[in-house]
């Protein structure tokens, strides 16, 4: 926000706001880019609104924070060694049109050389009108199973054989990594995560044959995310149900929620096992996009990572094959299709995209609410909770009309 703006007070009058678990009819205030106590203006500042927004009767709910994605609009963060800052900031602006107001690049399987160029150039950067925050990287791979590598090239997957030294070896900095996904079977998984964990770096599981006792010892070690639930990892089985019983698995220390990721794109995950899903363990649910650089882009062939993918009838292939390698599909249409799949509230839909990953990162205190005190990023939206505007800050930087 700019310097003479940062004393402007403003009030979102006529409009419903999500906050604290409930929809609630009143008006939304903002000030130095922070949502406000509204009381404390009246009783001890006495001052009026600088500046009054008419919501016409809109839902403002947090922005929605999208912990995986590959890319989109023809770049693609792996691939696109050369013009990383480039390809990142085209990514985040286009992203607010989709309600997108924070996310996670996604770097899928490489060669270390690969990291070692990229890692260091997408930095955290606080979100505006040149685009949505930037919360830190997602490494996802090169740690996993190769009988799980989805699309994930299988000659750059590789073992922990030193444990987090190979791992450091690996990426070549840590700096601006915020989530890595490991196969917790892996030789030398659980002390890698433990020291991952050290570091205030969220680690996920996926990619993985793992067992249920191998998820949670690395839950013990420290892991607290799934991958893409159901996508590559054992499917479920009821004498051992792998990373899936980890939802309702009574070894999870006390007072730790399991988040877990999933693609509900329409294509990566069926209804009913969204449904399952999210009856079985809503707090923990977290939408994800997975989205690839053909996101925004016509059928045809583009680039993920190492690999040609191949756009068809609207899904994303490994070219010449029926493999699926990620999502085209934008979060506010993953919201919609997730409430319409499970018939959830409101509230839950909204809540997967923005409380819960928000609690996944621990930045729940400043993103994914509406609370005092938190970033005023948000997004408007109508009664279908199609987008109507993207906030950051409270200031709107994409607007549909």
């Amino acid at each position: 926000m700019l310097e003479k703006d940062q004393e402007i007070l403003k009030q979102f009058y006529n409009c419903r706001i999500l906050r604290n678990g409930k929809i609630w009819f009143e008006d939304l205030w903002v000030r130095n880019g922070k949502i406000v106590d509204p009381e404390k203006i009246f009783y001890d500042e006495k001052i009026k609104p600088n500046i009054k927004i008419d919501c016409k009767g809109a839902l403002i709910s947090p922005g929605y924070i999208d912990l995986q994605i590959n890319g989109g609009f023809g770049i693609d963060f792996t691939h696109n060694v050369n013009n990383v800052e480039e390809g990142i900031n085209k990514v985040a602006k286009k992203l607010l049109e989709f309600g997108v107001t924070s996310f996670c690049p996604t770097l899928v399987t490489s060669p270390s050389e690969t990291y070692h160029k990229i890692v260091p150039k997408i930095k955290k950067k606080d979100g505006g009108m040149q685009g949505a925050s930037i919360l830190g990287i997602h490494l996802e791979g090169p740690f996993i199973s190769p009988s799980k590598k989805g699309a994930h090239p299988e000659n750059y997957i590789k073992q922990l054989d030193n444990g987090f030294k190979t791992l450091i070896d690996m990426y070549g900095t840590l700096e601006n990594v915020c989530l890595v996904t490991i196969a917790p079977e892996l030789p030398n998984a659980q002390n890698t995560i433990e020291e991952l964990c050290k570091r205030n770096i969220k680690v996920s599981l996926g990619h993985s044959v793992g067992n249920l006792c191998e998820g949670e010892a690395a839950v013990r070690s420290g892991a607290s995310f799934i991958t893409h639930l159901f996508n590559a990892m054992l499917p479920f089985h009821h004498r051992d149900p792998g990373l899936v019983g980890l939802l309702t698995s009574d070894k999870i220390p006390e007072g730790k929620i399991i988040h877990y990721g999933i693609i509900a794109d329409g294509i990566h995950t069926h209804p009913a096992a969204l449904r399952i899903a999210h009856r079985t363990h809503p707090e923990g649910l977290v939408l994800v996009t997975d989205a690839i650089s053909a996101l925004g882009l016509e059928e045809g062939v583009h680039q993920l990572g190492q690999l040609k993918i191949e756009m068809r009838m609207g899904s994303a292939y490994i070219a010449d094959t029926n493999t699926l390698c990620g999502s085209t599909a934008e979060m506010s249409k993953c919201v919609r299709h997730f409430k319409e799949a499970t018939n959830c509230s409101i509230v839950e839909a909204l809540e997967a995209a923005t409380f819960h990953p928000a609690r996944t990162l621990g930045i729940e205190k400043t993103k994914g609410v509406l609370n005092y005190g938190a970033d005023a990023d948000l997004v408007m939206l109508n009664d279908n909770l199609e987008l109507l505007s993207t906030w950051i800050s409270g200031e709107c930087v994409y607007s549909y009309n």
